[in-house]
């Protein structure tokens, strides 16, 4: 099943990342500390291409205006998120995810995004996006599709009967080194 990785000083590069086969159960590839960059997501935002239809858009609260008891443990604070959508938007084919994000004092060179999308074990789509060179104490935004694969009937069912056993992993890398691992769940049952 998922590998296990158990070096603190595992070394992953963006030609391994598309040989991972299934989600990461259990653990991350890196640590928040391998963020050297200080990339920071503050705004997500997700739309029909189609319509123009904004289906989810969130906005990370300026720092301090959180109490700290509502902060994920540390763990994992930043590095994943749950999503509900409707049933229609597996019948979706093309969606633009606008991603805000600032960089701390460093520049980051080459940035890229592997995403990898499972349904359980089963791979379903591959993305990779490149950001390029970002600037250090800078804010940025771009808009990423995704073209997402057509579905069988029986599928989209089992996908919307079984919440959250859809999954990604979001591998980020600077210069060919993962500096960032983002895991993702997904349930297509709201309105229901």
């Amino acid at each position: 099943r998922s590998p296990n990785v158990s070096d603190p000083h595992c070394f992953v590069l963006p030609t391994l990342a598309p040989l991972v086969s299934c989600p990461l159960d259990v653990c991350y590839l890196c640590s928040p500390k391998d963020n050297v960059f200080g990339i920071e997501f503050t705004r997500f935002k997700i739309r029909d291409l189609d319509t123009g239809t904004i289906l989810f858009e969130i906005t990370k609260p300026p720092h301090g205006n959180v109490p700290c008891d509502k902060w994920p443990n540390e763990s994992t604070a930043g590095r994943f998120v749950r999503y509900q959508f409707t049933p229609a938007f597996l019948r979706l084919r093309t969606v633009g995810a606008t991603v805000e994000f600032s960089v701390g004092s460093k520049p980051v060179p080459a940035f890229r995004m592997i995403e990898r999308h499972y349904f359980g074990d089963q791979l379903l789509k591959s993305f990779d996006f490149d950001f390029g060179f970002c600037i250090p104490n800078s804010r940025n935004s771009v808009e990423q599709v995704y073209e997402f694969p057509a579905l069988s009937d029986s599928l989209v069912e089992e996908m919307i009967a079984r919440p959250y056993l859809t999954r990604s992993d979001s591998f980020y890398f600077a210069n060919g080194v993962l500096v960032m691992h983002n895991k993702a769940e997904y349930a297509y049952n709201g309105g229901q």
